[in-house]
């Protein structure tokens, strides 16, 4: 084996100590002990929505119920205490407990939605074929949604435990990438970046390139493919990720019959077209071949009907509840500076249709006279398209972008489906050559009022991180990664970091 190999073995290491005797234990355990933390949050917390909703049933006095029905806490705590474990093995039939569908996004939360409802479903079913068999409507209903919320909320603390431990070490799967040109770096980056991924990449390899080189940050080749079965070993490698456009047909084919039925080990293929495709790939059979089309839009179908539906819930309310504040705002501005009370940025919009986006003026409409005596904020302005000291911001200007309260008009946009609530940061044309490759996938979304580069620091985050969570956003979008990130936003804005 080429020297360097061994030297990048000994640099790599393994993420444990391993005269820990306390922690190789809980390594060689950690996935069982989340299992069994799963299983003892999910019943305590079904059994709490079970209680809950009793009490709101029956002691609330809500007018949605039939009055007149005795309540029995014993028949109820006894069919709670029975149909308890009946969730838990629905669950786990439906995979809330195998590993693949743990701590990888909100297609966990999905999953719960769907095994909570099969399980009410189950209940129905049996009080319909069983007279007697009999509970309140109103019960079952409370209880679906109560176990539902509790379920998530307990896993979402789980998930955070979980992270953290991840920064320490643990739930990690050890992972190669094979394969180095631009993809393979591109991957390497985006795995690299993300730090809760759970995926510790830990080099590449490739046939062509010296091992010991320099890929991404501290990613090196460790070597070739043929030397891919010591590394396998010697690292406890679980992930073995191939950049397909960076090797021939027969050489993708040598690895999937060498390591493609391996246990233990998952052998992953890249589209060939990361750096390009976001939108998703859709696979139909036609002349007995099958064939790969791309989606022209991220979201199609039922997506982009619960995206609409999602906007629509919080918009009409939140216009009703908003049109008071926006006028008085108009009012402030007018009185604070001469101009018009909105501005309208030209920005980018769904496959590159153009459009107004609307916000309230926060700078002086002389504003390039202004920044033309400061030749030194050009340059700043040029490079991240933001100041943190901007001397063309009004004195109210100041306050509305501290609280987020100038992108109110853009409430409108949403009405007229311009935007969305969630999505990418919109972006205008002159910004399109910032994204590079990446330009043709922030098209295949709405542009978004809030988002994930909102809550992770809005302005205080480099550009360059500005465009990989838009990317990321985009790869990874479900309607509750949405809800996640609506309810997010609240405390994102109260913190005020990073708004100016």
């Amino acid at each position: 084996m080429h020297p360097t190999v061994n030297s990048i073995e000994k640099s790599v290491g393994t993420p444990f100590n391993p005269f820990d005797k306390v922690s190789v234990f809980f390594q060689y355990n950690q996935w069982r002990f989340l299992t069994l933390f799963l299983i003892i949050n999910d019943m305590w917390m079904v059994g709490m929505a079970f209680l809950l909703a009793y009490f709101v049933r029956f002691y609330s006095d809500l007018p949605l119920f039939e009055v007149g029905i005795s309540p029995v806490y014993d028949y109820y705590r006894n069919l709670s205490l029975f149909l308890n474990p009946m969730w838990v093995i629905v669950f786990w039939g439906l995979g809330l407990y195998n590993r693949r569908n743990l701590l990888g996004g909100t297609q966990e939360y999905s999953l719960v939605f769907k095994a909570v409802s099969l399980g009410i479903m189950v209940v129905v079913v049996f009080s319909f074929l069983s007279v007697d068999f009999v509970l309140a409507r109103g019960w079952l209903l409370i209880a679906w949604l109560f176990t539902f919320l509790f379920v998530s909320f307990g896993r979402f603390w789980i998930r955070r435990i979980i992270y953290a431990l991840r920064k320490r070490g643990y739930y990690l799967s050890p992972a190669l990438i094979v394969g180095i040109n631009e993809e393979g770096r591109l991957l390497g980056e985006q795995l690299v970046g993300w730090q809760t991924s759970g995926l510790h990449v830990l080099g590449y390899v490739d046939d062509h390139v010296k091992p010991g080189t320099a890929v991404y940050k501290q990613l090196q080749c460790l070597g070739d493919t043929q030397h891919l079965d010591h590394f396998i070993d010697r690292f406890g490698i679980e992930e073995l990720i191939i950049a397909t456009s960076s090797m021939t047909r027969q050489e993708m084919l040598n690895i999937f019959k060498q390591y493609g039925l391996v246990s233990g080990l998952n052998l992953r293929l890249s589209s060939g077209l990361f750096e390009i495709i976001t939108t998703g790939l859709e696979v139909k059979e036609m002349a007995s071949t099958p064939l790969v089309r791309v989606q022209k839009v991220r979201m199609t179908g039922l997506d982009s009907v619960f995206k609409l539906l999602l906007d629509y819930a919080f918009i009409i309310p939140g216009m009703l509840a908003v049109l008071p504040l926006m006028l008085l705002i108009a009012i402030v501005i007018k009185l604070d500076s001469p101009g018009p009370v909105i501005y309208r940025r030209r920005v980018m919009g769904l496959n590159g249709r153009q459009f107004d986006a609307y916000k309230f003026r926060t700078m002086h409409v002389n504003g390039d006279e202004i920044l033309a005596q400061h030749p030194d904020l050009q340059n700043e302005l040029s490079e991240a398209h933001k100041l943190k000291n901007d001397p063309r911001i009004t004195r109210v200007g100041h306050f509305l972008r501290k609280a987020s309260l100038d992108e109110l008009p853009q409430l409108f946009n949403v009405m007229k489906r311009q935007m969305s609530l969630v999505g990418p940061r919109m972006i205008s044309p002159s910004e399109m050559e910032k994204y590079n490759d990446w330009a043709l996938n922030l098209l295949t979304v709405l542009p978004g009022i809030t988002g994930l580069w909102q809550v992770s620091g809005r302005s205080d985050i480099s550009y360059n991180e500005r465009v990989r969570l838009d990317m990321y956003y985009i790869r990874n979008w479900t309607i509750w990664l949405d809800i996640q990130l609506l309810l997010q936003t609240i405390p994102a804005i109260l913190k005020g970091r990073g708004a100016y």
